[in-house]
């Protein structure tokens, strides 16, 4: 697709990553390479090592390198036997006094330079789990160990591919299925889903698996390509002259995207109103292109006692950088249009940005409040409350969610929950109790780290159980496209869905009895 909306948590804030290396060179063939790294054993406050450093560009072993060593040359003679006679070594000291601590891991430098910079990604990455993987055992094994038998794998290799299948197979040893590493091309729509914006024409797209053929999913409104007529269900035959046949979709969507200012040429296949097929060429020019995580409509509905009520509905599809600030300005109109109550739904939003959640959590409630409780990798339990917060609103809320509803989705669910904001109506969450870290690597990679677990406000834990709603509803009127996620919602369609009727007869309970807040 052009685009696509994150579903993975990150952290509150990123691991910053040094481009710094300390070398020494002992002979024409061998170099010292230090990191420095937390103690993934004994780590206590305020005896941390302050930095993780990694190696540059210019001081990395490179293809045409023999060997490398450092440190301790009974280890390296232990841990290199037998690997073909070339071996590169990494140092890690903690630069604690109270805490010092040297390890030496060899491991074979591969002649190919694909490989060898791959070899360069999975020590990054290897470190920085080591320094904050919630799970202090890696899963019951010897994470120093890993990386030696990692290089000695990924030493023959010919292609990176190969090399990178690497590094996930020794990700997937940690029992973690959010813990894992992305290529550049999906980091990079891994962050226009998080920013909210991109520099393209505006079209969703996806490979049809039955005919393989390049479809138009959905076109953003009032974007390049709805100006330029496209609609959902169009084909796109060729990009810029080249044919689409056996192209991904991401790489379809790369090709559409680009400066703001130039233009793309796509021939496209359409079916008029009449069923008649034709093909044409258009030039789209390209430009920011916002995607809203918003959509809204305002319900008018009779009480019981025959007065007419305005019910603001309100559907987050992700978490991205800007929802808070939507959310906040679609409440402010709302407001200044009378309305009386308010239907959050998160039914089928995957979670984004943990932030941004908690920033949109702040939005309903007042005063001190919990909102999330956070367990490190050593089981300490931090709190997360606001600070005299004051809500934009004490209006009856209800928060629509279903088995779709995870991560961020869940963590705000359970702020309102459990702060007595809001009754919750639908089905089970999906019970993703975890938060990651997301940090770019050298090569433009990301990779994706569970440093936290995390309980609701009332201590409830959400991993693998989800949270039960208060009200159940069915199922009809629930499918959605990315078009409705991302365009503005109809109230006539909203009237149909059976979980928006069971919450506004909720919130008709809450407004004979009085707001719950």
């Amino acid at each position: 697709m052009e685009s696509l909306s994150s579903n993975l948590d990150s952290a509150l804030s990123n691991i910053s990553l040094l481009s710094k290396i300390h070398s020494k060179p002992t002979s024409n063939l061998f170099s010292s390479f230090r990191l420095s790294s937390f103690n993934s054993r004994r780590r206590k406050k305020n005896h941390l090592c302050p930095n993780l450093v990694f190696c540059n560009k210019n001081s990395w072993p490179q293809a045409d390198d023999q060997y490398f060593t450092a440190g301790n040359k009974d280890l390296i003679k232990r841990v290199g036997r037998g690997v073909l006679g070339f071996a590169a070594a990494v140092s890690l000291l903690c630069d604690s006094p109270v805490f010092a601590e040297s390890l030496t891991v060899a491991f074979p430098v591969s002649h190919n330079r694909e490989v060898n910079s791959v070899q360069r990604t999975l020590v990054e990455a290897w470190g920085l789990i080591r320094e904050t993987f919630v799970d202090p055992t890696f899963n019951h094994q010897d994470w120093d160990l890993k990386l030696q038998q990692t290089m000695v794998e990924m030493f023959p290799l010919r292609s990176e591919d190969a090399a990178y299948n690497k590094i996930k197979g020794m990700l997937s040893t940690l029992g973690d299925p959010f813990t894992r590493i992305i290529s550049p091309k999906e980091y990079q729509s891994f962050r226009i889903g998080s920013d909210g914006n991109l520099q393209g024409v505006g079209l969703f797209i996806n490979v049809e698996p039955q005919t393989g053929h390049m479809v138009v999913l959905s076109c953003i409104e009032n974007s390049p390509a709805a100006r330029a007529g496209i609609r959902e269900g169009d084909e796109l035959m060729e990009i810029n002259g080249e044919r689409l046949d056996g192209v991904a979709s991401e790489a379809a969507a790369q090709k559409l995207r680009g400066r703001v200012g130039t233009t793309v040429a796509v021939k496209v296949h359409s079916i008029d109103d009449f069923g008649s097929s034709y093909i044409r060429e258009v030039n789209i020019p390209r430009e920011v292109i916002k995607l809203s995580p918003i959509s809204s409509a305002i319900i008018p509905h009779k009480l019981p006692d025959g007065h007419l009520s305005k019910t603001g509905y309100v559907k987050l599809a992700t978490f991205s950088q800007t929802a808070a600030l939507e959310m906040e300005n679609t409440v402010h109109e709302m407001e200044s249009q009378g309305v009386q109550s308010y239907i959050l739904d998160l039914r089928n939003n995957p979670g984004g940005l943990v932030k941004a959640g908690l920033d949109v959590a702040q939005i309903w409630l007042d005063g001190t409040e919990t909102l999330v409780n956070t367990i490190d990798r050593d089981g300490n339990m931090l709190p997360i409350d606001m600070i005299d917060g004051h809500a934009l609103t004490r209006d009856p809320l209800v928060v629509l969610v279903n088995e779709g509803s995870a991560s961020a989705s869940e963590i705000l669910a359970g702020a309102l929950h459990d702060n007595g904001r809001a009754i919750l109506v639908g089905h089970r969450t999906f019970g993703k109790g975890k938060i990651q870290s997301v940090t770019e690597l050298h090569d433009g990679s990301a990779l994706f780290i569970t440093v936290a677990k995390y309980l609701s406000p009332a201590l409830h834990d959400i991993d693998q159980v989800g949270i039960n709603p208060d009200v159940q509803c069915t199922t009809d009127f629930l499918n959605s496209s990315p078009k409705d996620s991302f365009g503005s919602a109809s109230s006539s369609s909203l009237e149909k869905d059976s979980c928006i009727l069971v919450a506004e007869h909720q919130l008709d309970v809450q407004e004979s009895k009085g707001s719950v807040s």
